[in-house]
């Protein structure tokens, strides 16, 4: 499989683009600064420059030939929220309509555990927003066969290989985020149209995302 990370220099996307290469897969590693090749192109990643605030048909262009795309790209939390709005929602929208035009169909997205609940929005509320209108333009304005992951509180500890399903509270290592998308870029036949939040638990990942 030939998948291209957007946000491959992220947290999550370093962690994704190395285990995806473990696998056996073929990584394109979006990055938006050329000084980030030698990273991802030591591991035996190609590399794309990928800037989120092209128009789609710039976009689509750098997208054509993969198989899936995952979008794990965020504008960080040292940033204003006019940032957050453009790279974590418009930034996502825009993607997932380069998808589209360049003929892909799978597409996994990070979102955030509750995006979909405005109630338990207590804090970074414009993240919330941001994850809330990107996971519905996906499900009801695209045709993408599309998994939306909502993991919970993320942290850098070390993976437990293990995870609860659909709780509304929770944490999570990042490295175990990055091997639920492997899983489920690896498990279509029940992944496809589905949203599901992730947090440490007891269940092996890979079982745990066949059961969703």
């Amino acid at each position: 499989m030939k998948v291209f990370v957007i946000g491959a220099h992220g947290q999550i996307g370093k962690l994704l683009v190395a285990q995806l290469l473990d696998r056996g897969d073929e990584v394109v590693a979006g990055i938006r600064d050329a000084k980030q090749r030698d990273f991802f192109e030591d591991q035996g990643a190609a590399t794309q420059l990928f800037d989120l605030t092209e128009q789609p048909d710039e976009m689509a262009k750098v997208l054509a030939g993969v198989d899936a795309v995952v979008f794990s790209a965020g504008s960080g939390g040292k940033t204003g929220d006019d940032q957050t709005l453009l790279i974590d929602l418009d930034g996502a929208v825009k993607s997932m309509e380069a998808t589209q035009k360049a003929g892909i169909k799978r597409f996994v997205i990070v979102s955030a555990m509750n995006a979909e609940d405005r109630t338990r929005w207590t804090a970074i509320q414009p993240y919330y927003v941001a994850k809330h209108y990107a996971d519905l333009y996906l499900k009801d304005e695209t045709s993408l066969d599309y998994t939306i992951i909502k993991p919970g509180v993320l942290t850098n500890d070390a993976g437990k290989g293990g995870l609860i399903l659909d709780q509304t509270k929770g944490k999570i290592a990042r490295e175990d985020v990055a091997e639920t998308i492997v899983s489920a870029l690896h498990n279509n036949d029940n992944t496809i149209k589905k949203e599901f939040a992730i947090s440490e638990g007891e269940t092996p990942i890979n079982e745990a995302v066949k059961q969703v």
